[in-house]
């Protein structure tokens, strides 16, 4: 196993917050069991607190739901509305990290992800991209991560049957997460 701290000197304890243009939080599902609808949320927030040792590195995020965009308006107001996030009521999902294993540039995160109400386990497998110091004199730290959840288990459950058998959407969704921090000033 590979001690962080050795492969990147540059990491440091302190609070990360979220570098918003250079970051992105997407997913697929599968569609008429042939292909895949892919989205992202253009709004969200992540706030990574790093300690002196990195296992004790929390995480915490909030994503404005609202903000879902599949490229399609109508699909995209229908996924706010009581078939799928029931935005009005449940505005925001939420993630809070319970444990982080490292090894190396490979991290694997469990945590609580929220979702229309619904609290559920979730563990989400990355990679940890490196610090540097950009052009401005801001830290910055990079990653990639990925999940995947079943919508059911969040109460995510329309579905229409197709003629030729089978169901419009599947139940597996894939997250993928490209984050960028910035090193908050002590």
């Amino acid at each position: 196993m590979t001690n962080l701290i050795d492969t990147h000197p540059a990491y440091v304890a302190g609070t990360w917050k979220l570098d918003a243009s250079h970051s992105e939080l997407s997913f697929s599902v599968k569609h008429l069991a042939i292909s895949k609808v892919r989205g992202f949320f253009e709004t969200f927030d992540v706030t990574v607190v790093t300690g002196e040792d990195p296992t004790t590195t929390t995480i915490e995020a909030v994503i404005d739901i609202a903000s879902i965009n599949t490229g399609q308006k109508d699909r995209d107001a229908h996924l706010r509305t009581s078939d799928f996030f029931l935005v009005e009521e449940h505005p925001s999902a939420t993630f809070t990290s319970s444990n982080i294993a490292i090894d190396g540039d490979d991290f694997t995160i469990d945590g609580s992800l929220t979702l229309r109400g619904l609290t559920k386990p979730v563990t989400l497998k990355g990679e940890f991209g490196g610090i540097v110091t950009d052009g401005y004199g801001q830290t910055k730290a990079g990653a990639t991560a990925s999940t995947k959840i079943n919508r059911q288990d969040f109460g995510v459950s329309w579905n229409a049957a197709l003629e030729a058998g089978g169901l419009t959407l599947g139940d597996e969704i894939t997250l993928n997460i490209e984050l960028q921090l910035v090193l908050q000033a002590a």
